[in-house]
């Protein structure tokens, strides 16, 4: 059995310049301000529109995201609808198999620390599923049946497409200080990239959440 943290990864290739631009041309159409697109009016525009609260226009831009995370987690992330999402099948994967190294991957959950006795009982119960699901497959049980036995802490691997004004929403939702603190994790970690990749569109966001509680950037290095 493997035990590996949480990851989140921006995989689409991001041009800010033109997200910008796009973003300007589609708005303008609604007040049909297209005469006053200049060079570098876009993130002014974009600024008013998201002050505004006319989050539609962010809609026409969507970006998909890997996350590596536990099924328990992704369970909660799977619930925002206004999205589209591939994930890593426990039906059609076979954690027995070569090809996935013959064992299970999971996650730590953050809170759980290792050398104490939390953790100890929190790895044998991990190891103990393993054992059953590989005992069931070693009698011919198939992955779609032996997965039962699975446990919450599993690493799955899912891809999110959502929209700008979607994304925002996760946000506001999953790095809320009431969020469930291992979602709360991965999902500023992504904030973080989104900040760093196109500033303008999640600069009101970032600025709240670090904020919150207190906490400041430091916090989402942890």
């Amino acid at each position: 059995m493997k035990i590996t943290e949480q990851s989140v990864t921006i995989i689409d290739p991001i041009d800010k310049d033109y997200i910008y631009r796009k973003l300007e041309l589609i708005g303008r159409v609604c007040y049909k301000s297209e005469d006053k697109i200049t060079e570098g009016s876009a993130e002014q525009f974009i600024r008013r529109i998201i002050k505004s609260g006319h989050e539609s226009v962010l809609e026409h831009q969507s970006i998909s995201v890997k996350f590596i995370v536990s099924r328990s987690i992704a369970n909660q992330i799977v619930r925002h609808r206004v999205a589209s999402y591939s994930q890593e099948s426990t039906r059609y994967c076979d954690y027995n198999s070569g090809r996935l190294g013959g064992e299970i991957t999971v996650i730590r959950p953050i809170d759980i620390k290792p050398d104490t006795l939390e953790f100890d009982t929190w790895e044998q119960a991990a190891m103990d599923a393993e054992k059953a699901y590989q005992n069931l497959r070693y009698i011919d049980v198939p992955p779609e049946d032996a997965r039962e036995v699975l446990p919450h802490c599993l690493k799955t691997e899912l891809v999110m497409t959502a929209n700008i004004r979607e994304w925002r929403h996760f946000f506001r939702m999953r790095c809320a200080p009431a969020a469930h603190k291992q979602t709360r994790q991965v999902a500023k970690k992504l904030l973080k990239q989104f900040y760093g990749k196109l500033p303008v569109l999640f600069e009101d966001e970032w600025a709240e959440f670090v904020g919150w509680e207190g906490k400041n950037e430091e916090d989402d290095q942890k």
